[in-house]
């Protein structure tokens, strides 16, 4: 069974992908939200990640860039080195309305969003309202953000606060706006995604 000391370690999914979130810088951040567009996706983390290596190798990781890009060229050779093998169409359209809405209605920068919005659920609001983006993209991009913007502070997700419980670990003692407590958040979710993979394994 995982430790409490273990989860404090957990890597965040954005460190992982070598996105540097304490630079609060609009690249920084957007190369999160384009991440956060495709773990929220009907697609395995695993699909996610190579998918978001895939742009990276393109150098597409500006909204600017994608639009310039197009749908072909984000269907194939992005998605299809990502692995997908369906939603690739849709994805790749959710992808280049996102960029341009974000350069239409905050210049393309979402530190300019998070300055406009009057309070963490205003943010919130605000990122739902790009289109495909639903609770869980909302909560994948806002939950690492946290200890960076002030006014990003999801509720952790129910699988979170059950899974934090059954560990015998209380959510509600820990300060959510702390680096801490968003890997223990990060390390709760890979656990989660182990054991669902492996039940056998985590009996």
């Amino acid at each position: 069974m995982v430790t409490l000391e273990e989860l404090e370690k957990s890597p965040l999914y954005s460190e992982e992908l070598g996105i540097d979130l304490a630079k609060t810088s609009d690249r920084e951040l957007f190369k999160w939200f384009l991440a956060s567009l495709l773990f929220g996706g009907r697609i395995t983390q695993t699909i996610a990640k190579h998918t978001y290596r895939a742009f990276e190798r393109h150098a597409l990781l500006t909204p600017r860039k994608i639009l310039d890009a197009g749908w072909d060229y984000l269907v194939n050779p992005i998605m299809w080195e990502g692995g997908y093998v369906r939603y690739d169409g849709r994805k790749s359209e959710q992808i280049l309305r996102d960029c341009q809405e974000l350069l239409e209605t905050y210049d393309g920068s979402l530190n300019r969003m998070h300055d406009l919005a009057a309070d963490p659920n205003d943010l919130e609001k605000r990122v739902d309202a790009f289109y495909g983006v639903g609770p869980v993209t909302t909560n994948i991009f806002l939950r690492e953000l946290r200890p960076f913007w002030e006014k990003a502070d999801p509720e952790p997700l129910d699988l979170v606060v059950e899974e934090a419980k059954k560990l015998g670990i209380d959510p509600a003692s820990f300060d959510r706006k702390s680096l801490r407590f968003v890997r223990i958040e990060a390390g709760l979710i890979r656990h989660k995604n182990e054991i669902q993979r492996c039940p056998k394994a985590n009996r």
